[in-house]
């Protein structure tokens, strides 16, 4: 199972996530509206650390995020808003990137409306719906996705904490295309500040699940 830790900002704390939780991948987010927002001026210091970095868009143009893609060096590129799949697939012919395009669940998944998706994203991600478009460390029924149709693999995202490992861990078992998680709000002193502890202690629990 991969880990995503998203919402990262502030350097010591991203230097002390890399160095004691080793996540596969981390967020930043560069949505203006977003308390965990990642300005420009942290590109410097943030360009060269050495894991992979999401960064996360919501409605943003093209040239816009190939132009943060650039400052700081993304591996892969989230879109959190309502972009349509003309628009990934135009982002595609234009980067060597990563596309992750995020479902937001309220009820329902409809299925077929992910199919022209496919050809051009390297995943989903399934989150919570909310006006805030996400960090609301609410979950969704996880139900939903017991119906999920498609070989291509998802992260699962919405107000995971500590306490769901085990059913993070079932999950999985029901669904292999759950390929991993995305972990945010619920593991916040204050926003864009990751709590250590929590984080290593989760991916301590699922490591240990998995291996069963």
């Amino acid at each position: 199972m991969e880990i995503k830790v998203c919402g990262m900002r502030e350097l010591g704390n991203i230097q002390s996530l890399i160095a004691e939780v080793k996540p596969d991948w981390m967020g930043l987010i560069f949505y203006p509206k977003s308390p965990r927002y990642v300005s420009e001026d942290r590109a410097t210091e943030l360009k060269e650390i050495a894991v992979k970095k999401v960064g996360v868009f919501v409605n943003e143009t093209e040239d816009e995020i190939l132009r943060k893609v650039g400052l700081f060096q993304l591996s892969a590129i989230q879109l959190h808003g309502n972009e349509s799949a003309e628009f990934v697939e135009k982002l595609s012919e234009r980067t060597s990137c990563e596309l992750w395009k995020v479902v937001s669940v309220s009820e329902k998944i409809d299925w077929k409306s992910l199919v022209a998706y496919l050809p051009y994203v390297s995943k989903f991600l399934f989150d919570t719906a909310t006006k805030a478009h996400g960090g609301s460390g609410q979950k969704f029924d996880w139900s939903v996705l017991e119906t999920y149709p498609f070989d291509k693999g998802f992260l699962l995202s919405g107000g995971l904490d500590e306490e769901c490992v085990e059913e993070i861990a079932a999950l999985r078992q029901q669904i292999p295309q759950l390929e991993g998680v995305d972990l945010n709000s619920k593991f916040e002193d204050v926003p864009g500040l990751k709590n250590i502890e929590k984080l290593k202690k989760f991916k301590q629990k699922l490591l240990s699940l998995e291996a069963i």
